[in-house]
């Protein structure tokens, strides 16, 4: 395991300019900061999320910004399947010929309680949206991240996925399997100009963590906005890593 922490990070500027990137749950928390921050180093960012309110918010504000113009394409994780991710592919495709980096944001919490309380329903959608979904979409767009000169996977995972801990049941376990899916690729890969990582941003203020801890004061958790850095310097051509288990330290 590799420990990051942001104030031994390079100095970026338009670090990606001129790449594609492709964000999933773009519309809020960790997705919108990543893509926000994306946009400002020069990326074309794809926000791909189940809201497209929320989605064209986060596009509107980049636009504000007059950063490269985004787009945007309305995906359902829980819902979709393989024609979707064909047709995501299908569409980058056509209109960049090429991707050169995917951030896989979007994740549920599930139920936080002993797995013998779990639905099987629960369990199903979780892992749905937090493995089978990035699996999925990684398939989908390996062709068009090996066309890229220095393509970047990036999956985010959670302390929980590295040592299980009682009560995060299925969110746990999947997140475990983004370790293990992460390190099989990785291996894969190697000696290829795709790296694959995966990162713990640890605690950070979004609604997932409010919802995991309604207890604890917002304000004593670091921003999505102030780890944004991290994910621009490991989307970008200068990232060293490939096939490591990275934990940010503020």
């Amino acid at each position: 395991m590799t420990d990051l922490r942001l104030a031994d990070l390079p100095s970026q500027n338009q670090a990606l300019q001129g790449r594609v990137i492709l964000i999933t749950g773009a519309s809020s928390g960790i997705g919108r900061a990543a893509a926000l921050a994306c946009a400002e180093q020069g990326a074309t960012v794809i926000l791909v999320g189940r809201d497209i309110k929320k989605l064209e918010s986060v596009y509107d504000a980049i636009e504000a910004a007059k950063a490269p113009q985004p787009a945007i394409f309305e995906l359902n994780l829980k819902t979709a399947n393989e024609q979707h991710y064909s047709a995501l592919a299908k569409v980058i495709s056509e209109e960049f010929g090429q991707l050169d980096g995917l951030l896989h944001n979007a994740a549920e919490l599930g139920q936080l309680c002993p797995l013998e309380q779990i639905s099987p329903a629960v369990w199903q959608e979780v892992i749905q949206v937090n493995l089978s979904g990035p699996f999925l979409l990684t398939r989908a767009l390996l062709p068009l991240l090996r066309k890229s000169s220095s393509g970047r996977i990036l999956f985010t995972s959670s302390s929980v996925g590295r040592k299980g801990r009682a009560f995060w049941g299925v969110y746990a376990v999947s997140k475990a399997g983004i370790e293990n899916l992460t390190q099989t690729l990785a291996d894969e890969l190697e000696g290829s100009a795709v790296k694959v990582n995966s990162l713990n941003p640890g605690a950070t203020r979004t609604a997932m963590r409010a919802a995991a801890y309604p207890a604890e004061d917002p304000t004593t958790v670091k921003s999505a906005e102030t780890i944004a850095p991290v994910y621009t310097y490991l989307l970008s051509e200068e990232c060293p890593w490939h096939g490591q288990q990275l934990s940010l330290l503020v």
